[in-house]
This record gives structure tokens, sequence and C-alpha cells, in this order.
């Protein structure tokens, strides 16, 4: 998914939301609940687009193509609007998950990131009764992301099934190849880089306190 461009010119898309029962393919049906959980958030918070864009550091124009399902967000986007609003990632990306759930590689959204390089593949969303969420995250060679400081007291912990990565934590870099795993405090400034030739397939849990 190619993520559009933030733009400052409009306050609101005039055009109708589009409805999930629509669409067909996992990356709309992605959109449209990134679309429908983003304006409940905001209307729960009784926050204009203004008022929202100013708290999540996310154009109001870009909140307004989100919320009528008019653009794919990348991960960046989405960390910065799950910070403000104080929630988990999966649960922006996700809906609440049956008693027993099986996930086909096939039917997952895909949020990119670093021009496609990065993918991030929601598997399980946030529980609140377990308080962590599981994603399955492919980086291709050179791929690089920087995340934000999540919530006070979130771990992380990841497991390297193929390729070699480096994880950096604030100014501390781990090297990691097939078979390693690693937890560390995910309330800073962290970060993931692919290095050698080949594809980094890893898996993520996202622990929050």
């Amino acid at each position: 998914m190619t993520p559009k461009p933030e733009i400052e010119t409009a306050e609101s898309d005039s055009r109708a939301p589009r409805d999930e029962r629509s669409v067909a393919t996992p990356e709309e049906r992605f959109s449209i609940h990134v679309a429908q959980t983003v304006s409940r958030l905001r209307a729960e918070r009784g926050l204009s687009l203004r008022e929202a864009a100013r708290l999540t550091g996310v154009s109001a124009a870009t909140l307004s193509l989100i919320e009528n399902g008019r653009t794919n967000p990348t991960v960046t986007l989405l960390w910065k609007i799950a910070n403000a609003f104080k929630v988990s990632f999966t649960s922006l990306v996700e809906p609440p998950k049956p008693a027993v759930s099986v996930v086909r590689g096939s039917a997952t959204p895909v949020v990119e990131a670093d021009a496609g390089r990065f993918r991030n593949h929601p598997l399980f969303p946030f529980d609140p009764s377990t308080r962590f969420e599981i994603y399955r995250i492919e980086m291709d060679s050179g791929a690089v992301l920087v995340s934000e400081p999540h919530p006070t007291g979130t771990e992380e912990y990841l497991t390297i099934f193929s390729g070699e990565a480096e994880v950096t934590v604030e100014d501390e870099r781990y090297r990691l190849s097939s078979g390693d795993a690693i937890r560390f405090p995910a309330d800073r400034v962290h970060g993931y880089r692919a290095i050698g030739d080949e594809k980094v397939e890893l898996s993520m849990v996202i622990g929050y306190a």
C-alpha cells in the first residue's frame, strides 16, 4: 500500500465514508475499520479535526482522509494517533477478536513503512486481560524503522526467524540473527534495521503495563 501525502488545504473530506460491507479486499476492509475506529475515538473525546490534529501531530486534512477511508495510513501515522489517544496500536487496526481466532496469512492487512520495505502484519489485537498484542514483521534488506516511545511500562519481545536485524534502544544497539530473541523497554525511542542481504522475518509481541 502506498500512503498518500499529508495535505493541509482542507478541514474535511466532503465525500461520504465508505461502508465496510461494500468492499472486498483485506486492505479495503482494513482502511474502513481504521476510519471507523479513529472517528469513534475522536468523537468520544469531543475533539474537532483541528484539535485532534494538534493532539496527534497528524494534519487535519490527513485525519479527515483517514476517517473517510480515503487513504492508507502508515505505521508512523497510526502510532502517532494511538499514542495521542492512549490506546494500543492494534485497537486501531483490528476489530475485537472472537473466543477462538485462526489467522490466515493471505487475509491479514499490511501496514507499510520505509517505502514498503518494512511490512507490519497485525495478527492478534490488544487483549485487556493479557495486555499484549502480536505482529508478524517483514523487513527487506536495508529497511529501517524508528519508533517513538510507547506508553510508560510498555515492553517489546522480538523473535527472529530469518535474516539479521539490528535493534536500537536509545543509544544501545543489539545485533540479532535467526533464532535470537530480545526483550526491551519500548517506552523510549527504539528502532529496527535489516542488515545483510536476506529478508528479515520476525515475531513482535508488545506488552502494555
